[in-house]
Parts: C-alpha cells; sequence; structure tokens
C-alpha cells in the first residue's frame, strides 16, 4: 500500500535501487521511459516535445512557453495517477515534491561522491573517465534546473526528502534492504484521508493538464490545487471573457467535484 519516490544523483545507484525494490516488492515501476510512453501516444507534438524538454533545464523562455508547462502538467498527471494506485517506485520528474504530506508515501534521495559514481558510469556504460565525469556533472545540473523550473524547488537540498542515502557508504543493496523496511512501516500508514488527498491531487493536474495542453488557453500562468476541502484554480487571464471560458472548462472537466476560481485578469 506504500508509495516509493527516488530522487538520485547520476550515477549514484539509485535507478538500481528502484528496481531491486520494485522487483522485491512486486510493486510497479514508473520511470523516465514509461512515463514518456504515456506521453507520447497523446500524439506526435507532444512525442517531440517529450524528447526535446524533458529533464533538461530550460531557459527563462522554456519555463515560461505553454509547451514547457503542458509538458510538466502532463508528467504530474501521469506521477499522480499511478501514485494513486499504490505500490508502485516511482523514478524521479520530482515524484517526492508532488507526494509531500501523504503519510504513506517514501520520499527518497540517493547520492554518492563524484568519483565513485564516475567509476559507475564508466563500468555500466562503456564509457572513458572524461565522458564519465561530463556525463555526470551534465545531468546533475540539468536535473537541478529542471526540478527548479517545474517545482520551484532545489533537488539538492536534503530536506526535501524523507531519508537520503549514500551509495559511497553503503552497497546499493544494503540501501534497497533498507527502503524496503521503511515501505513496509509505510504500508500500515494509509489511511481513507490521505488516499482521498492523493486521488484530489490526481484530478488537479488532470485539470491543470488539460487546460494547459489546450490551444485554445494560452495562458500568462495557471495552476489548480487541492486545498483540503476543493480545487482551487488559480493564475492570470487575459480578460473577464477567457476567465468565464477556462472556469467553465474547468468546472466540466471537474464534474461533481468542488471547484473555487481564483482567476484574475489584466485590467
Amino acid at each position: 500500500m506504500a508509495i516509493l519516490s527516488v530522487s538520485r544523483e547520476f550515477g549514484s545507484g539509485g535507478r538500481e535501487i528502484g528496481q531491486k525494490v520494485a522487483e522485491s516488492l512486486g510493486y510497479e515501476y514508473v520511470d523516465k521511459e514509461s512515463i514518456l510512453s504515456e506521453i507520447r501516444t497523446l500524439g506526435d507534438k507532444w512525442e517531440k516535445w517529450a524528447k526535446d524538454l524533458d529533464e533538461h533545464s530550460p531557459s527563462i523562455w522554456e519555463k515560461y512557453d505553454w509547451s514547457f508547462r503542458g509538458f510538466g502538467a502532463m508528467i504530474q498527471k501521469t506521477i499522480l495517477t499511478h501514485a494513486a494506485g499504490d505500490n508502485v517506485v516511482i523514478m524521479g520528474r520530482g515524484g517526492g515534491f508532488l507526494l509531500k504530506g501523504i503519510p504513506h508515501a517514501l520520499s527518497i534521495r540517493v547520492v554518492a561522491p563524484l568519483d565513485a559514481r564516475v567509476e559507475r558510469i564508466m563500468k555500466r556504460d562503456s564509457v572513458d573517465q572524461g565522458m564519465a565525469r561530463w556525463l555526470a556533472e551534465k545531468v546533475d545540473r540539468e536535473r537541478v534546473g529542471f526540478i527548479r523550473a517545474l517545482y520551484g524547488k532545489e533537488v539538492n537540498d536534503p530536506s526535501e526528502f524523507d531519508f537520503t542515502f549514500d551509495t559511497g557508504k553503503m552497497s546499493v543493496e544494503e540501501v534497497a534492504a533498507a527502503v524496503m523496511e521503511l515501505l513496509r512501516d509505510r504500508d500500515g500508514r494509509k489511511t481513507e484521508a490521505a488516499q482521498k488527498t492523493l486521488l484530489m491531487r490526481a484530478e488537479a493536474v488532470r485539470i491543470k493538464a488539460a487546460i494547459l495542453t489546450n490551444p485554445a488557453f494560452l495562458l500568462p500562468t495557471f495552476d489548480v490545487e487541492y486545498d483540503g476541502k476543493q480545487l482551487v484554480l488559480r493564475g492570470v487571464v487575459h480578460n473577464p471573457k477567457e476567465h468565464s471560458r477556462v472556469e467553465d472548462f474547468a468546472r466540466k472537466l471537474a464534474g461533481e467535484l468542488p471547484v473555487k476560481c481564483e482567476l484574475h485578469y489584466r485590467g
């Protein structure tokens, strides 16, 4: 009944840990490939953007571009949809930030000294030392920028995670065993209230993704959040007419779920 989200430095062994936990516990394994595969089913343009935008550090223009914000919303929607099913390992993409406050969710960060990561990358990817070091530094930098753009969070801040594991001090097997023990404790923490919160967050990003990927709505800023009671629309629209169109569309998507509108328009 637990959920594991794994953030990791490149070459730290985080991927191997996530795979080992999923295999040992019979959990679903959700990673970059599976997330992007689901996004590609939406059409050719999203497949292209998935290739161009995934996990690189966006420029200031991309950060506020319609395509990047829509792509980010679809990532969040995919993660929360899988998380709502429980018994899942979610690799990267800021899953831990989306699951903050969910008692049966465990968020970990896997790190290692750069030299140890370079050695692992050399063996895993059959590259020389210079290339391995360049890859480690490049991917780490891009992941930091991607998470900052999508969530406004710092992925290198240990306080953002429940636990941080250093594979320079522990083996992959030791970390996986420790994580599985922590997940067994999380199994007993699921409540009806927690599951409702998770499902409502999933509904919020579903509506957010639908609006941010709809070319009829090119909004300056837009978000949908669950405040514990209702779905709240927040952002800036261009005029009262667009305000009504966005609100009506969101309420239609929400169905019987309660919606509060806090949209503003530029006067």
